[in-house]
């Protein structure tokens, strides 16, 4: 575990770094955010919105999704890959949205959870962005980050998210996310870290290893 008097260093460095910081997903509304969400697993967010474009003109409730024949669904979605089990997870979403809670989207981690297509990663960003609630992300970036910075030794997504919800002021939390998320696509990447130019290295277990 870091020491409390890092931990504010790291924070305050990425506000400087990253003050605005926030998903790059386009979406209007928390379903916009949660289908979005779901199609950009193992797919680039650019590529998604340039989707969704189309796609959330084409279904704008629950109910829509729901009725929308699979294989239109796939054809919708099939340039983010994996397109028929996101078809098969967004229809069944819908579904779940109009039978459970009248095609709205729960506003709790375990209500969402229980959706189909929905883990916790995505649920997290959905409950960040989209309802402004205190939500820790963890994706590939914020794991691979902080386990460099020596935030956890876990590979484990949820055991990560449990050691930052335990090192990280609960208020910061969202923001937190993202801004990792920035960091690791522009200076913090998985095979060449740019630990040269990163504002973090001083702080850094990974970069003083090197």
């Amino acid at each position: 575990m870091k020491k409390k008097e890092d931990i504010k260093k790291i924070l305050a460095i990425l506000d400087r770094k990253y003050p605005q910081a926030k998903t790059s997903l386009n979406f209007k509304n928390p379903l916009e955010l949660l289908v979005a969400t779901i199609l950009s697993a193992q797919c680039t967010d650019e590529r998604v919105n340039q989707v969704t474009a189309k796609l959330f003109k084409k279904y704008r409730r629950a109910e829509d999704y729901a009725q929308a024949p699979l294989t239109a669904l796939e054809e919708d979605v099939r340039s983010t890959g994996f397109f028929r089990n996101k078809a098969k997870s967004i229809k069944g979403l819908g579904q779940a949205l109009a039978e459970r809670h009248q095609g709205r989207v729960p506003e709790t981690l375990d209500e969402l959870v229980k959706l189909p297509g929905v883990g916790r990663k995505t649920a997290n960003v959905v409950l960040g962005a989209a309802f402004g609630q205190s939500a820790v992300v963890v994706d590939t970036h914020v794991g691979r980050i902080s386990r460099r910075l020596g935030l956890t030794e876990h590979e484990d997504p949820v055991k990560v998210e449990s050691d930052l919800m335990d090192q990280i002021p609960k208020k910061r939390w969202t923001d937190f996310g993202f801004q990792m998320i920035d960091h690791g696509r522009k200076i913090c990447t998985s095979r060449k870290p740019r630990c040269e130019i990163c504002p973090l290295r001083d702080l850094c277990d990974f970069a003083r290893s090197k």
